[in-house]
């Protein structure tokens, strides 16, 4: 879809939200930013604040191909800023600890983290018949690093393999 798309794909589902008086609405595991876009303008036409979360391969790019980094600054560049802020889902630190440039504006945009427990890329856990967990206390740690390059990260949390001991790790490590 393009913005004008998603927009019109998305706003029903926002202006529900809207009508029962949520405070802001997120948006998941984003593969290309002109959905982020339209998503975000829905939430702005119905004065919803709208959080964007995109996932990578393990290159660190959205699977459309583009770098995380351009396609935040698209998003707010098109939509003036709109977006409450970013986050990162449903990929392990390691697919794009690499592309976080110390210092690169586009950095104090993202607020939110839920890694995969696993270091496999997508395909690879699709095709997966159990479970890979990966190992907690290393992903409770790359969070924590992670934290010296994400000045604003206070949303925290697991995605795909996580439970209650990968949550457990990542509160540790994140408050020290």
């Amino acid at each position: 879809m393009d913005a004008a798309e998603a927009e019109r794909y998305h706003e029903p589902q926002i202006a529900v939200f809207a009508d029962e008086g949520v405070d802001l609405v997120s948006a998941l595991t984003l593969t290309y930013a002109e959905e982020a876009v339209g998503i975000v303008r829905a939430g702005e036409r119905h004065g919803v604040p709208v959080v964007i979360s995109f996932t990578v391969e393990t290159n660190g790019r959205l699977p459309s191909g583009q770098a995380l980094g351009e396609a935040v600054d698209q998003v707010d560049r098109e939509t003036d800023g709109a977006a409450a802020y970013f986050m990162v889902n449903c990929a392990h630190p390691t697919h794009f600890a690499g592309v976080l440039e110390q210092g690169a504006p586009w950095l104090e945009r993202i607020a939110g983290l839920r890694a995969n427990a696993s270091t496999k890329n997508h395909e690879e856990l699709d095709a997966s018949d159990e479970l890979d967990s990966g190992d907690p206390d290393d992903l409770g740690e790359r969070y924590r690093s992670l934290q010296d390059v994400l000045p604003r990260l206070t949303v925290v949390g697991g995605c795909c393999g996580t439970d209650e001991r990968h949550v457990a790790a990542v509160a540790r490590a994140v408050t020290r």
